[in-house]
């Protein structure tokens, strides 16, 4: 198999419109996924040969033109859920009820309605999703309260939500208590979240736009084909836009900050000139004062008194061995003092310890 040829296995699932990257990414991490009926390893690659199955149903192919491709507009009833779960009652692929395997591209909340896209092709979901590459989408949204003067402004420069803060965005007042918002952000529940922090009640939420694609009159329930022309502008406004989920790599110690501090400068490394002459005079140079005065060392200092200047070690050593032998003496001792009561007292010792036996 060679590498020109071969495909990452996550793309070559979405690319079979199975499913997106980041559903197949979560296929085979369940084990779900094999490769000529073997389960595959971490980064493995598809060739033109090999044969992969989801749970043992094989998967093909698609065309190098994506001729094959299936892209949809769907107008969402509130009571839909955006899952490709088939036992989950009320989802969206059930709702659709298309003749091939189609997902959607991202969501909408279940209390929510509107524009949604629909494909077979897993590699356009990453690059409509990722959030940095600021494709936008418009909503229409009504509250329960009167909406303040101020609201637009507040909304547009950014609320602290989720721990981070939205990112700014586009609103406009739609009357007393509407507004239409434009974000680049996908939030969990993210125009709900903002709402209420300002305190507002959501009623309604409606998707009228995503890039280029309009809801148009399409009724609640209704689903389209994309139009050629709305297919060749999407895929322009994508052409550029990153289809590839990875995270940025830890930061290790080897390839961590410290590795880019500048070296600290090294002093010399000390001879060892004054250990090996045990006996003779040290070729270190002797400390001196603030004033450049010689200081003198503790065996200068013995050497004046008429003393070897190992003198003081000498003698903590003699004194650490007589505190010894007075430990072994009055172990000795207290030995000795047990063995008279055992005897006192009629017991015979035992032969090695001294115990008296049972």
């Amino acid at each position: 198999m060679s590498l020109d040829s071969a495909t990452r296995l996550n793309k070559y699932i979405s690319d079979s419109g199975y499913c997106s990257r980041r559903e197949a990414d979560k296929l085979i991490e369940s084990n779900r996924v094999q490769i000529n009926g073997k389960r595959p390893a971490v980064g493995t690659k598809v060739g033109p040969d090999d044969e992969v199955s989801i749970d043992g149903m094989v998967i093909y192919s698609s065309a190098a033109n994506k001729s094959d491709r299936v892209y949809i507009v769907y107008n969402k009833p509130v009571g839909i859920t955006c899952t490709t779960e088939k036992n989950v009652r009320g989802n969206i692929v059930d709702a659709v009820d298309h003749d091939q395997r189609v997902f959607p591209i991202g969501r909408l909340d279940k209390p929510s309605e509107g524009l949604i896209l629909l494909t077979s092709d897993g590699d356009i979901v990453n690059k409509i999703l990722r959030a940095e590459n600021a494709h936008d989408k418009e909503y229409l949204v009504t509250v329960k309260q009167q909406i303040s003067t101020d609201f637009a402004e507040k909304m547009s420069s950014g609320i602290p939500i989720l721990g981070t803060i939205t990112k700014p965005c586009k609103v406009t007042p739609a009357g007393r208590n509407a507004f239409r918002i434009t974000l680049t952000q996908g939030l969990n529940r993210q125009i709900r979240r903002m709402c209420e922090y300002l305190g507002y009640d959501v009623v309604t939420l409606k998707r009228l736009r995503i890039m280029n694609i309009e809801l148009g009159k399409l009724r609640p329930g209704q689903w389209r084909n994309l139009t050629k022309d709305e297919l060749a502008e999407l895929s322009d406004a994508i052409s550029s836009s990153s289809s590839e989920t990875d995270k940025p790599a830890r930061k290790t110690r080897s390839s961590g900050l410290k590795k880019n501090r500048s070296p600290r400068p090294q002093a010399d490394a000390p001879t060892n000139t004054a250990t090996k002459n045990r006996h003779g005079n040290s070729d270190r140079k002797p400390k001196s004062s603030k004033h450049g005065e010689r200081v003198g060392t503790r065996s200068d200092d013995a050497n004046k008194r008429g003393e070897p200047g190992g003198r003081r070690n000498e003698r903590s050593g003699s004194k650490k061995k007589e505190d010894s032998a007075r430990g072994n003496t009055k172990h000795k001792q207290g030995n000795k003092s047990k063995k008279n009561i055992n005897q006192r007292a009629g017991k015979k010792p035992s032969h090695k310890s001294g115990r008296p036996q049972r």
